[in-house]
């Protein structure tokens, strides 16, 4: 039975960077995700002036409940949009001006909601070029706090810089959320803000976040549950087992809902308490299935559709369309690159079985659609990426990880 052991989860280790930033002392974090995007936001905190010590398993942050150290910074946010939507509202927090960019594929992606809510809490921001993107400006005075509305349709990151935001205002946030999108994402932030001290209340669709500051500590950090996506369906689309240690009953991400999804196309799931298997049966069955909360692993379900016994739907995840890249379109075409019917709606994605050809994959420079096509890989030799080492945003060592599960299976992989 292949152990394998998934990396920190890129959403967890993010939210914890915010919150050991914003604490009252030193807090250590313990097997933190190391990538190119954690590696992102740990610099950009650097940056702003606070202390970011690094081993190989632990990282340790001083923080500063008072805001960035440095009264002028400027932050490079690369491909992270944790990092862009979360940094710039830490620093709102503090005393000073703050430029924030990043790069030319996270300048495309939205900020529009979450900078019109900070503006409304009257802080004093600036778009330098497109109204809603990066590059901003941040004239940074400390804030207030109040209710303010959100709509947190496109992305659930706009919600959780607020929550995360509340504790370091004056008076505390009220914060009424007309939409929602990826809410179990929400429930991370506010377990998390727990460990840190502070209790969030919710009255309907308002979300309630005392003031009063966060409290240091050592958190652990758990594997990545979308990270883990692929290798769920590895060994539902070959008929092997996989076990995930780390990733269970108590987990804190709601993408490990992607186990049930493999489980209702009839792979046998086993979530235990400290970890979860899943055991391919040899039957994959078509279905129809809403996504809007998982829809990070909508790819990876993409995928491993051509193999179902009949069409698979993936429903309501506009969203996708505004991620690294606009996923829809990427998975529909590159699965008509590999001869497959795929046909796609505003919010949804419909494709039909069949047998995969050998192609080269166009990866938009999204890690999402070079790992869940590997799944596909295993079923289709042949298969190559345009740029496989994109990966390195969210896990840089997938290929060699992948490629050893493949091997212990005896499934030779063309490679990248």
């Amino acid at each position: 039975m292949p152990l394998v052991a998934i990396p920190g989860s890129k959403s967890v280790t993010a939210r914890a960077l915010f919150l050991a930033a914003a604490a009252d002392g030193v807090t250590t974090l313990v097997r933190p995700l190391r990538s190119d995007d954690t590696e992102g936001f740990a610099e950009g905190l650097t940056r702003l002036g606070y202390r970011v010590g690094r081993t190989p398993d632990t990282w340790q942050v001083d923080g500063r409940p008072q805001g960035p150290a440095l009264p002028e910074a400027e932050v490079y946010c690369r491909d992270g949009a944790t990092t862009a939507r979360f940094l710039p509202t830490l620093a709102a927090a503090g005393h000073g001006s703050y430029r924030f960019d990043a790069s030319e594929q996270m300048r495309r992606r939205p900020l529009a909601p979450l900078t019109r809510a900070l503006r409304d809490l009257g802080v004093d921001l600036r778009h330098e070029e497109a109204e809603g993107h990066h590059p901003l400006r941040i004239e940074a005075a400390g804030v207030e706090g109040g209710e303010v509305t959100l709509d947190a349709g496109q992305s659930s990151q706009y919600l959780t810089a607020l929550l995360l935001l509340g504790p370091l205002t004056r008076r505390g946030l009220r914060i009424r959320v007309t939409d929602l999108v990826s809410a179990p994402y929400v429930e991370i932030t506010i377990a998390m803000m727990r460990s840190f001290g502070v209790e969030v209340a919710r009255e309907g669709e308002v979300f309630v976040v005392p003031p009063g500051g966060y409290r240091a500590t050592t958190y652990a950090i758990e594997p990545d549950a979308s990270t883990a996506s692929y290798f769920f369906a590895a060994a539902a689309v070959t008929g092997r087992e996989v076990t995930v240690p780390g990733l269970g009953r108590g987990a804190l991400q709601g993408d490990l809902g992607f186990v049930d999804v493999l489980r209702r196309m009839g792979a046998d799931v086993e979530i235990a308490e400290d970890r979860t298997t899943v055991r391919g049966t040899g039957t994959l069955r078509g279905l129809t299935v809403a996504m809007r909360d998982i829809s990070d692993t909508m790819p990876t379900l993409a995928a491993v559709a051509p193999f179902a016994d009949g069409p698979v739907r993936i429903e309501d995840v506009a969203n996708t369309r505004v991620k690294e890249c606009d996923r829809l379109d990427a998975c529909a075409e590159n699965l008509r690159r590999l001869g497959i019917e795929a046909v796609t709606g505003d919010d949804w994605i419909e494709i039909r079985p069949g047998t995969p050809a050998p192609a080269e994959i166009k990866t938009f420079g999204d890690h999402r659609v070079v790992m869940s096509f590997a799944v596909t890989g295993l079923r289709t030799p042949g298969i190559s990426f345009d740029d496989p080492g994109c990966v390195k945003k969210t896990f840089p060592g997938f290929h060699e990880a992948f490629g050893e599960l493949a091997g212990g299976w005896g499934i030779p992989l063309a490679g990248a």
